[in-house]
């Protein structure tokens, strides 16, 4: 999940969840402090928007829960304006706190601003695909895909070079190692696994390209 909204109000939260739909992100909301909580522990999230005046407890108890754990960017939404709220909020570890009422395109543009700055050198994206470095996580339409190791690494090699045709040896020995006892063949096998999962058809690529004589090549589609 990309976003987690916690908001008691639920047609605000509808809205603002209408908006990043509309922008790819994946969004859940939740109304409670403790729905928060169990909702993130269990499916975690990259970025939680959180509101402090909750109806079972604060948002600076969800806050400091979080951190407890993890440094997930937690962006504060409340109609709160004192400075000392704002100073809680960030020194107990919010990455930024916006008032109510907001705008839509400057929330917006704070959230997209949070995803550049904290995932930017961690994602590649093209079209549909999105492989996540940090995590070793790949999702195809927003949908994580499951993957073996040497798939991940054998794609990961693959949208990093983009464009280029890379021989059959320079991706083996990148991938398995001149000490593998693999032999190529395996090679070939994973490029076909790897199909099956990303392409829209798998019998006619248009991602993983075969370069004849050479190798292969990814290719923006």
């Amino acid at each position: 999940m990309d976003i987690l909204i916690v908001e008691d109000n639920k047609e605000l939260a509808d809205l603002l969840c209408d908006f990043l739909r509309a922008e790819n992100y994946t969004v859940s909301s939740v109304q409670t402090a403790e729905k928060a909580l169990l909702l993130y522990e269990r499916y975690g999230a990259r970025l939680v928007v959180l509101d402090i005046m909750l109806p079972d407890k604060d948002g600076f108890y969800v806050l400091e829960k979080i951190r407890r754990s993890s440094n997930t960017p937690v962006l504060i939404v409340s109609a709160k304006t004192e400075k000392e709220d704002k100073l809680n909020g960030l020194n107990l570890g919010a990455d930024d706190y916006i008032e109510k009422p907001y705008d839509i395109d400057i929330m917006l543009a704070k959230i997209r601003g949070i995803f550049k700055r904290r995932y930017a050198l961690d994602e590649i994206t093209d079209g549909n695909i999105r492989i996540n470095k940090a995590s070793r996580a790949v999702y195809k339409n927003e949908k994580e895909l499951e993957m073996t190791a040497k798939e991940f690494e054998l794609l990961l090699l693959l949208m990093e070079n983009k464009g280029r045709a890379l021989s059959k040896e320079y991706i083996f020995e990148q991938v398995w190692g001149s000490d593998s006892f693999s032999e190529q063949q395996t090679l070939t096998v994973h490029i076909k696994w790897l199909r099956q999962k990303i392409e829209d058809a798998p019998k006619n690529p248009k991602k993983i390209v075969t370069v004849w004589g050479v190798g292969y090549k990814y290719e923006s589609v």
